[in-house]
C-alpha cells in the first residue's frame, strides 16, 4: 500500500520559508505525478504544485515565483521550498502521488501537515 508522509510543516513569520519533504512508504508502480496541495479553513483543497512523471512543473498562480517543487530522483521523496511566506498560505499541506496500472488510475494522500504563517 501506497502512503506519502509530510514533513516539514510549523509556524514561520511572514516573509520566511520552509521547506515540505514528502516520502512515500509501499512500492510505487507507475508514477503518474506527485504533487502538493493545499486545504485553508472554509476553503477548498487547491493545487500548490505538481511534477509529472516526465519532469513537468505545474504551479498554482499564487505559488509561481515564491514556490519550487522537486523531487532528487524519480519516485524519490518530492520537496516543496517556500519561499516569501505569506499569511494567506496558512493552510494545511498535502502530498499526493498519482500512479497508474493496467486498469486504473489510482490516488494517494498523506495525512497532511500545517503551516502556519503568522504577521
Amino acid at each position: 500500500q501506497v502512503q506519502p508522509v509530510e514533513s516539514g510543516g510549523g509556524l514561520v513569520h511572514v516573509g520566511g520559508s520552509l521547506r515540505l519533504t514528502c516520502t512515500v512508504t509501499g512500492s510505487i508502480s507507475r508514477l503518474i505525478a506527485q504533487a502538493w496541495y493545499r486545504q485553508a479553513p472554509g476553503k477548498e483543497r487547491e493545487l500548490v504544485a505538481m511534477l509529472t512523471y516526465g519532469g513537468i512543473t505545474i504551479y498554482g498562480d499564487f505559488a509561481k515565483g515564491r514556490f519550487t517543487i522537486s523531487r532528487d530522483s524519480i519516485k524519490g521523496p518530492v520537496s516543496l521550498q517556500m519561499n516569501q511566506l505569506k499569511p494567506e498560505d496558512t493552510a494545511v499541506y498535502y502530498c499526493n502521488i498519482a500512479t497508474r496500472d493496467d486498469h486504473d488510475e489510482y490516488d494517494y494522500w498523506g495525512r497532511g501537515t500545517q503551516v502556519t504563517v503568522s504577521s
